[in-house]
């Protein structure tokens, strides 16, 4: 019996870059050829492409960027990556199972495109893993507060999502040239995937299927990745403890963890059973006793003598530290103490004291006219007040009593001021009365009031006399207690 395979089946796993980082970290993957999966690259960059070593390219929005690229402007990269949706779509329906979507936050294509490709997967049933990195700080604030918004975007989008600070990669590997740097970068990105993708397609003696990994990749959130590599006497150990002090762990650990991926990669000298049971009791001991460990090895003769393990940890109740959260910025803070007093240098047109009336002061402040630096003349303000504390009840039964007293009433009525009168710069105030005018300077008006009696009126009248002179003494008083409070007022 003879079974025939086709001469070109595609993988079950698929690593698609987005963007000029994106696309940067799969072209290095490609070169290095990891097993068992396809390579595709998507980006809004001709160019990029064009030099590109990888056979699938997906050219984005071309009608919209016509090849040069999202411009650092993540809602064309978005816009982009929607208008090409059909062939990314076409291309991850032929037996795709799982797919990293790998792209550098903080640009436009990546940051934009790359949640848009992967929501699009997931959507698809496709299993979903972000790796992204975040921008060294030396590129600016302004890239990476729009890579923190594409990783938020990206963590909605994906099943699991690997987020590698650019920055740790300095603790790593010290100052580099910045074209060492974003090698370095590519490199984390490929052991990730490499990592991730081997234990699948890699055949061992010990083997992980798909479904395994899908277990401890599905909806599990951010997940935290460390990788390194040891040689000579206690290899296992050393490398196991590196890897989980690694800076690309961004400060975490894997306690709490409800899974760990764990790939052992040897070379030349083949790994021993007890080399496996020191790296698997070490990382059941940090996730705790509830974590399942799943495990794989595989063989690279690029190591030589070396032991490479890489652990992937998923399932955390919260959030792991991605490296994006950013101080507030500083307040300025003011010694008081130390401050001097503000000095008033200009005149100021309203007197400041304490004034009996506090409606005075509230119309003052209101109608002020600021005074001009040209010593202008400024016509001054007349304002009348209003003694609110005397009663104006009238006198019942008099009807002449009832005049006097409605028209000795005060009232607040702008009036008109002359030009010739001289101010100051002081407020002015002039007391008015309906009965009372001292612009025609008359004394105020003596009360005629001719009323023709009986005898048997008298007594009453001599009582509403009096009570017309009571009357007259409170008007007086009141006009005389603001007299005084303007006097104090001009003063």
């Amino acid at each position: 019996m003879r079974f025939d395979m086709p001469k070109e089946q595609s993988s079950i796993i698929k690593v698609i870059g987005v963007g000029g980082g994106g696309s940067n970290a799969v072209n290095h993957m490609y070169r290095q050829g990891i097993k068992g999966v396809d390579f595709i690259v998507c980006n809004t960059d001709h160019q990029a492409l064009d030099i590109s070593p990888v056979p699938t390219k997906i050219p984005l929005g071309q009608s919209l960027t016509e090849g040069r690229g999202a411009g650092s402007i993540p809602e064309i990269g978005k816009n982009a990556a929607i208008e090409d949706l059909d062939e990314i779509k076409n291309i991850l329906a032929k037996n795709t199972k799982m797919i990293f979507v790998t792209a550098g936050m903080g640009g436009g294509t990546g940051t934009g495109a790359a949640p848009v490709i992967a929501q699009t997967a997931r959507d698809m049933g496709i299993l979903t893993v972000g790796i992204v990195t975040v921008p060294f700080t030396f590129e600016g604030r302004k890239r990476r507060t729009q890579a923190e918004d594409g990783i938020e975007q990206m963590r909605n989008a994906v099943d699991t999502l690997l987020v590698i600070n650019n920055d740790k990669l300095r603790e790593m590997f010290g100052n580099l040239s910045l074209v060492n740097a974003f090698e370095q970068a590519d490199d984390v990105l490929a052991i990730a995937a490499k990592g991730i993708a081997e234990v699948i397609s890699v055949t061992g003696q010990i083997n992980v299927d798909f479904n395994d990994v899908n277990t401890v990749m599905k909806d599990s959130g951010v997940a935290i990745m460390g990788s390194a590599e040891a040689e000579g006497d206690d290899r296992a150990t050393k490398c196991v403890e590196q890897a989980l002090s690694s800076p690309l762990l961004n400060d975490n650990n894997i306690e709490g963890a409800t899974y760990v991926l764990l790939n052992i990669t040897y070379g030349d000298k083949e790994v021993l059973m007890d080399e496996i049971s020191d790296i698997t009791d070490y990382i059941q001991e940090e996730a705790g006793s509830t974590a399942d460990v799943i495990w794989g090895h595989g063989h690279d003769e690029t190591l030589g003598d070396k032991l490479c393990v890489t652990i992937i940890a998923t399932g955390f109740k919260s959030t792991p530290h991605t490296g994006l959260s950013y101080k507030a910025p500083k307040k300025k803070l003011m010694n008081l103490e130390d401050e001097r007093p503000t000095e008033i240098t200009q005149e100021i047109d309203s007197p400041v004291g304490d004034l009996e009336n506090q409606d005075i002061a509230e119309n003052e402040t209101a109608d002020a006219t600021p005074i001009s630096s040209e010593n202008q003349e400024i016509e001054p303000k007349k304002y009348y007040l209003e003694e609110e504390d005397v009663d104006h009840s009238p006198v019942q039964d008099n009807d002449n009593l009832n005049v006097l007293n409605e028209s000795s009433t005060d009232t607040a009525m702008p009036a008109p001021s002359s030009e010739s009168e001289q101010n100051d710069g002081k407020v002015i105030f002039f007391l008015e009365d309906e009965s009372i005018e001292e612009e025609s300077e008359e004394k105020e008006p003596e009360m005629n009031i001719e009323l023709k009696q009986t005898e048997s009126e008298s007594i009453s009248q001599k009582e509403e006399e009096a009570k017309l002179a009571e009357s007259k003494e409170i008007i007086d008083e009141r006009l005389e207690r603001i007299k005084k409070a303007t006097q104090k007022l001009r003063s």
